[in-house]
């Protein structure tokens, strides 16, 4: 029989990736890097041009954030650094999340027809 803790106890790994992952997508100046992101690669130069009320620093800060998260790779090409979207750890976001809730919510909608 499983005891209170047992029970209690996140699963760490799991529960970690999805707090840094919904960290990440909880500032709008990432979502509109990440939105940018889906058109292709960008230069860390070119998503300063995105956001020009932003700094350098600031952005190379959010860009840490989402790499830490698992949604941008970065890749050094010379001098530049390209960041690229991985878009898998908002998938199983979407997995865990969004699709049984969507599910359960049309079954009650149904049900009240």
């Amino acid at each position: 029989m499983s005891t209170q803790a047992e029970i209690a106890k996140p699963e760490t790994d799991n529960e970690d990736g999805a707090d840094a992952l919904f960290k990440a997508l909880g500032h709008r100046a990432r979502r509109r890097m990440l939105d940018a992101l889906k058109g292709g690669p960008q230069t860390t130069g070119m998503l300063c041009a995105l956001l020009p009320e932003l700094d350098r620093c600031t952005v190379m800060q959010h860009l840490g954030v989402l790499e830490s998260a698992g949604l941008v790779i970065a890749e050094k090409r010379g001098r530049e650094r390209w960041n690229h979207l991985d878009a898998l750890p908002i998938h199983a976001i979407h997995e865990r999340w969004i699709g049984p809730y969507a599910a359960y919510a049309a079954s009650m909608l149904a049900r009240l027809r």
